[in-house]
C-alpha cells in the first residue's frame, strides 16, 4: 500500500519481546530498563493475526522478527513456522545478537526463516565485552559458523560504530565478514531523542525517502517511523485500523522520539 509520499509500505518489523540476554552500551543504560509486564506483551496468536491482516489487506510481503532478543522468547520456532505458513509472506528474516544462534540455527531454517541479521560490533573479545557487557563473542562466532553451514539465503552482520573513532574496529569486523562471505552493514550510533540518525552504510535503513517499513512493538503498537513517537494500538482502534493509520500517517522523515529499542526493535 502506498503512503502519502508514494512509498510502497510492504515491510513489517515485529518486536516479539523487550527482554535481552546482552546489555549493549548503545541500547541499554547500565542500570537497565523498565520491562513490560508479561501480560502486556503480545501473544503469538495476536502477532499472527496482525501478519495475516497486514499481508491480506495492505500488501505486506516482508516480515522481520526482532526484540529485544527474539531467540530468548519461549517457543520462538513455533512463531517462525506460523508466519512462514502465511500465504503472501515472501521474505521472513530475523535480527539477533547471535548468542543462541548455534542452538537455534537449524530449527529456524527448517521452520522457514529465510535470512539472518546478526549483531557483531567487534571480533576482539575484550572490545566485545566492553560494548555488550557480556563475554559471548565465542558463542556468537560459533553460531554464525553454524548458520553459514546450514545455508541461509543470506546472512548480514550489523556493526554499530560511533563515527570515525570506531573505523578500525569496524574494519576488523569487515575482514571477518569478507572472509566468511557475510554482508556487512555499518550502523552509526544514533540518539533519536535528539533527532540524530543516519543512513545505514550498506543498507537503506535511515533513508527516509525509501522507507517502506512499519513496526509492531512487543506491547502491540504500530509505529510508522522509528524516529517518531506516532503509534497506533492494535487493541484500540484494532489491527486493521492501526495498520491503515500507520501507513497513511507515516511521516515524510524522522524527527525526534522517546522510543526504547528494547520494545520496538531497531
Amino acid at each position: 500500500m502506498l503512503d502519502r509520499f508514494n512509498r510502497n509500505v510492504n515491510y513489517l518489523r515485529i518486536s516479539v519481546t523487550d527482554r535481552c540476554n546482552q546489555r549493549c552500551v548503545y541500547c541499554m543504560p547500565k542500570e537497565g530498563v523498565t520491562l513490560l509486564k508479561h501480560e502486556d506483551i503480545l501473544s503469538f496468536e495476536q502477532i499472527l493475526q496482525v501478519v495475516k491482516i497486514a499481508v491480506a489487506k495492505f500488501g505486506i510481503n516482508k516480515v522481520r522478527l526482532t526484540g529485544g532478543e527474539p531467540l530468548i522468547k519461549r517457543d520462538i520456532i513455533s512463531l517462525v513456522l506460523m508466519i512462514a505458513n502465511v500465504d503472501g509472506v515472501e521474505d521472513l528474516s530475523m535480527t539477533t545478537n547471535g548468542v543462541l544462534l548455534n542452538k537455534y540455527a537449524l530449527p529456524l531454517k527448517e521452520a522457514g526463516l529465510d535470512r539472518l541479521n546478526v549483531s557483531l560490533d567487534s571480533v576482539d573479545r575484550n572490545e566485545y565485552k566492553t560494548i555488550t557487557r557480556c563475554d559471548n563473542l565465542e558463542r556468537v562466532l560459533k553460531g554464525l559458523d553454524k548458520a553459514k553451514k546450514i545455508g541461509f539465503r543470506k546472512i548480514k552482520l550489523n556493526c554499530v560504530i560511533a563515527g570515525d573513532m570506531d573505523r578500525k574496529r569496524g574494519q576488523e569486523v569487515k575482514k571477518y565478514a569478507d572472509k566468511h562471505g557475510f554482508e556487512l552493514r555499518f550502523i552509526r550510533q544514533m540518539d533519536i531523542s535528539k533527532g540524530e540518525f543516519w543512513q545505514v552504510e550498506g543498507g537503506d535503513g535511515g533513508n527516509c525517502k525509501k522507507c517502506n517499513r512499519l513496526r509492531l512493538s512487543s506491547d502491540g503498537r504500530i509505529f510508522p517511523c522509528l524516529f517518531s513517537d506516532i503509534s497506533y494500538s492494535i487493541k484500540e482502534p484494532g489491527i486493521e485500523e492501526a495498520l491503515k493509520r500507520g501507513i497513511l500517517n507515516k511521516p515524510e522523515s524522522g524527527e525526534t522520539a522517546d522510543n526504547n529499542f528494547s520494545f520496538i526493535g531497531g
